[in-house]
């Protein structure tokens, strides 16, 4: 092999390198990412239209049943059956103090879209069974022998 093709081979394997580098770099930059799960402005200030009542919660309960319970837990807190299989671990929906400083907006956005390892609902149901589920987990969030909030 004569002097020219061995530089153009130590510079494809230089290139080859660099590129699996920056691939690797990339995944790994894309991997440790937290994206932002804060409701836009518009979203968090809308109100539920739907009135909580016994009907809706009882709606909410069967659904929250069927698609939220293995990681949430029958209560709430985060400890359902999957619960241990997922970083970050699913949310203590029955913390009353940190579902108070959500707004209705923001928790139907989060169901909305959801949010690794949480998946999305906005295709899933519709808007008023996410909008039910917003007031049964509001159900969950009542503090010991007090009203909700």
């Amino acid at each position: 092999m004569n002097d020219k093709a061995r530089r153009s081979l130590t510079v494809r394997k230089i290139l080859f390198a660099v590129v699996i580098g920056l691939i690797f770099m990339s995944i790994v930059f894309a991997a440790l990412q937290r994206p932002s799960w804060d409701a836009p402005a518009d979203i968090r200030e809308k109100k539920n239209p739907v009135p909580a009542s016994p009907a809706a919660i009882r709606e909410a309960k069967s659904i929250y049943d069927e698609k939220c319970v293995n990681c949430h837990g029958n209560t709430g807190k985060g400890d359902g059956p999957d619960a241990m299989m997922y970083d970050p671990a699913p949310a203590d929906l029955s913390d009353a103090k940190r579902m108070a400083d959500f707004a209705d907006g923001e928790l139907y956005y989060k169901i909305t879209v959801g949010k690794k390892p949480m998946p999305s609902f906005g295709k899933r149901l519709t808007e008023e069974q996410r909008w039910e589920l917003v007031i049964f987990i509001r159900s969950l969030a009542i503090p010991a022998g007090g009203a909700p909030k």
